[in-house]
């Protein structure tokens, strides 16, 4: 056979074999390790997460209280002094004052709040019946509305994406009793004005889940089309429909 051509066949082949015989070397090695050993490869001891503790409401450490003593951690949209009423830890809108904001501002979250609506008066319905709103980042709204027995379009009723996505059930509770939301919330993102990726939340009515990841498809408008505009973090905001909508146990965890 020509010299030059056995070369070549055994330059082409001695990977071949040096890769064979390296996996059969990591079989054989990894044969002789117990089991306890094979299962320590895929461990990770580090990071090690914090320890979270609760109080007696049920509320974690790492939280931020929003509704407690005071109005301390909300004012007016201008800055002003929050004019709604706080008793006993439960915090009403006061009609006609206007829509309150968050001293401070957040991006991605989770959010517990408690909300109740009155027993409505005898005229009463659709929109009308005791309508409040929780705004994330003072732009993308989840519904609060007395939806117990209320017709109304199903993308504006309790639980609802404004005027996008409609709950997967209706949970509510009958009016004078606790509503609860748990609302996990993925903000948008952006490269300078154009949007990197969309806002996404995960609504939990009263133990049930009625929004299961949904895509925020912009701004929630009353009137017009949703949109997205540029913007960073941005404070929670609670909307004064002119009903006596009560809230209570409100906090936060940035994620």
């Amino acid at each position: 056979m020509n010299k030059t051509l056995v070369a070549l066949t055994v330059a082409l082949l001695t990977p071949f074999f040096a890769c064979a015989a390296t996996d059969e070397d990591a079989e054989k090695s990894e044969s002789r390790l117990t089991r306890e050993q094979q299962a320590a490869k895929t461990e990770v001891w580090e990071p090690v997460p914090e320890v979270v503790s609760f109080d007696k409401a049920g509320v974690p450490s790492d939280a931020i209280a929003l509704i407690g003593n005071d109005l301390s951690n909300w004012t007016s949209l201008k800055g002003d002094e929050a004019k709604w009423t706080l008793e006993n830890g439960v915090l009403t809108v006061m009609p006609g004052t206007g829509d309150i904001k968050t001293s401070t501002e957040f991006c991605d979250i989770q959010l517990h709040v408690e909300w109740k609506v009155p027993q409505p008066e005898a005229d009463m319905e659709g929109q009308q019946r005791n309508n409040s709103g929780i705004f994330l980042q003072q732009r993308y709204e989840i519904q609060v509305l007395d939806s117990y027995q209320n017709k109304t379009y199903p993308n504006g009723q309790a639980a609802s994406v404004y005027k996008q996505t409609i709950p997967l059930v209706n949970a509510m509770k009958a009016p004078g009793e606790w509503q609860t939301y748990d609302i996990i919330y993925k903000a948008p993102t952006f490269n300078g004005e154009k949007l990197a990726t969309k806002g996404y939340v995960t609504v939990i009515h009263n133990g049930v889940v009625v929004q299961n990841h949904t895509e925020i498809q912009g701004t929630t408008e009353w009137i017009g089309a949703p949109e997205y505009k540029a913007h960073g973090c941005a404070p929670l905001q609670l909307q004064d429909h002119g009903n006596l909508v009560s809230f209570k146990n409100m906090w936060v965890r940035p994620l």
